[in-house]
């Protein structure tokens, strides 16, 4: 299930992350150096230094934003969220190649581990900043090439092959993370999603009624079922 996000963060919360990422002193590190052996096979990009102060006041505004996005929400029912990070994509440091993400990932600024259900990038730079840079997602309905406005994120599934490709001009900058669900499985999200949607399009369409109240009672024994929240 791939969803996008529309301005998770406002112009005003862009701004301010871009100000700090393109200060001088803003300490970028070389991508490999966090990367597993196999993935710095094909890294080759810039990612902030986590532990800075710099990355701690983004993190900060990148989670206060998911906070309230009832999509994001609804969509990954996160239980655990890796602390989110931030990339930089140029021609001097330009791609990422064809890699999945590690299945359990461990926070060293919060020190917890973290399952990868979902994964997530929330794209920094607007697409007529840079040419190339394409997030390639590749899932049951094909390869997905997204390149999303600044303030914009995508989800996609943890266990999903995908990359970057080459940034040829300009800068891409991004934020990303994982989630971990308290749904598991991707097609139960992907039917409470489902679910979720609708009971809001039919009770913003007839209001609240006997129909919407039993349809929100199954969502929540659906959830109830499926849902783990240890």
């Amino acid at each position: 299930m791939i969803i996008h996000l529309k301005e998770v963060i406002s112009k005003d919360e862009l701004q301010s992350i871009r100000t700090i990422l393109e200060s001088p002193g803003t300490p970028w590190i070389e991508g490999k150096k966090t990367a597993g052996t196999q993935a710095q096979l094909v890294k080759n990009n810039e990612q902030l230094q986590s532990g800075s102060e710099q990355a701690k006041r983004l993190r900060k505004i990148v989670l206060d934003a998911l906070k309230r996005n009832p999509i994001f929400f609804a969509a990954a029912l996160p239980k655990k969220i890796f602390n989110p990070m931030f990339n930089r994509y140029r021609p001097e440091a330009p791609t990422y190649g064809p890699h999945i993400d590690g299945a359990i990932l461990y926070s060293h600024d919060d020190s917890f581990w973290v399952r990868g259900d979902i994964s997530c990038t929330l794209f920094l730079s607007d697409p007529d900043e840079y040419d190339g840079g394409e997030l390639i997602v590749h899932d049951v309905s094909g390869i997905n090439r997204l390149k999303l406005p600044a303030g914009d994120a995508i989800l996609y599934p943890g266990g999903s092959l995908h990359s970057v490709s080459p940034v040829v001009r300009g800068v891409r900058l991004a934020s990303f993370f994982w989630i971990e669900s308290m749904v598991r499985n991707v097609e139960q999200r992907k039917i409470l999603f489902e679910l979720d949607k609708n009971i809001l399009s039919l009770r913003s369409a007839i209001g609240e009624c006997e129909q919407t109240v039993a349809l929100t009672g199954i969502y929540h024994n659906l959830l109830r079922l499926w849902g783990d929240t240890l």
